[in-house]
């Protein structure tokens, strides 16, 4: 066999040329990997761009509903009488309505940019509810003490609600420790209706003697190396030993936390919650006097007082400081759906009893 250099070489050149094609896809392969990453990369920095934008859109139009709603409780006390009962023009929820509905009735010539929107949401009285921060008061110039009668009445709630009314106790021991460490501590809210020295409810004393350090439990923990934070909401109930995610779910509709001391609204709160405020009252006469309160609204304490002598509560006397007709403090519920951003948030809205002026206490978006 002879050795044919000729036919070696061109072997030899079609090996070579083979490599270089593959050669020449890799590159061309990795370069077009590489640009397709820096695209990709590009196109998810446009859309995050792009979410950003619709994000802050959608937090202005939200912005803007909550100052019409502010509106909206403003001209409501100016007409209302210093009366909040469930029949006003606040307790009108929005139904999932476009933008561009709300802008073309007042005639916006660009109502249209907002068909791609959505909003909804609805007014809650927050006075309807047990305010937590009752339980501990200022009965003398710049001392936290234990509100007896309240913490008597959070204990009826819970057992009500099938829960361990021995937590009233613990709960208003820890909502002291942790206002000792605010600097608002000894805020109070005026109430314009209420007299300077109010005869307590089932014939409490005069002054400040329905108040106490010790109701009925050892403060041991009092002078804890490290303070409980304060309670912003119900959910700070989880610090209280004793309480559970299920029981938090129970109380929600019933309890909250508000910045200071308030009575309870008579013409919004549910039976649970005047069974629990109202020394000697069965939850069923309760009901029945919620069912009454559906035909007419109560216009002062004492259209109250009579309405639960006929629900069956003989012998009482009211404490406009725990009992009252009208309503300050309001929870906003609002959803803006702007294209693919969503904005839902619960705003804490105080309207002053007198000027009826209406400002901010907070703003939390949920999750």
């Amino acid at each position: 066999m002879r050795f044919c250099p000729a036919r070696s070489r061109s072997t030899s050149s079609a090996h070579q040329r083979g490599a270089a094609i593959i050669s020449a896809l890799l590159v061309v392969a990795l370069s077009a990997i590489l640009v397709s990453g820096m695209l990709w990369r590009q196109q998810v920095q446009i859309r995050r761009i792009e979410n950003q934008r619709l994000l802050a859109q959608a937090h202005w139009v939200s912005r803007g509903a909550l100052d019409w709603t502010r509106l909206i409780l403003r001209s409501e006390g100016d007409t209302s009488a210093g009366v909040t009962w469930l029949g006003g023009v606040w307790g009108l929820p929005i139904a999932r309505t476009r933008l561009s509905d709300f802008l073309g009735q007042i005639g916006e010539v660009r109502a249209q940019e907002g068909a791609a929107t959505y909003i909804s949401g609805s007014i809650e009285d927050a006075q309807a509810k047990f305010n937590l921060r009752n339980l501990v008061s200022t009965a003398v110039p710049g001392a936290l003490m234990l509100n007896a009668q309240q913490v008597q009445a959070f204990q009826r709630l819970l057992q009500l609600l099938g829960i361990n009314g021995q937590l009233a106790k613990n709960t208003a021991l820890q909502l002291r420790a942790g206002l000792r460490q605010s600097a608002t501590r000894f805020q109070t809210a005026a109430n314009p209706s209420a007299p300077v020295n109010p005869t307590q409810v089932q014939g409490g004393a005069v002054g400040g003697g329905n108040y106490t350090n010790q109701p009925g439990i050892e403060d041991a923990d009092e002078n804890a190396p490290v303070a409980p934070l304060q309670m912003t909401g119900v959910d700070s109930l989880l610090d209280v030993p004793g309480f559970t995610p299920e029981m938090i779910a129970r109380l929600r509709p019933f309890v909250t936390v508000l910045p200071t001391a308030t009575p309870v609204n008579m013409n919004t709160a549910p039976a649970e919650v005047v069974a629990a405020v109202v020394p000697n009252m069965s939850l069923s006469s309760a009901q029945a006097f919620v069912a009454r309160r559906e035909t007419v609204f109560f216009r002062n304490v004492s259209d109250v007082q009579l309405a639960l002598r006929g629900a069956g509560v003989q012998e009482l006397v009211l404490d406009p400081n725990q009992l009252d007709v009208n309503t300050s403090y309001f929870l906003v519920h609002g959803r803006v759906e702007h294209e693919r951003a969503e904005v839902d948030r619960t705003t804490l809205i105080y309207r002053d009893a007198l000027t009826h002026t209406t400002r901010i206490v907070w703003g939390r978006d949920q999750l």
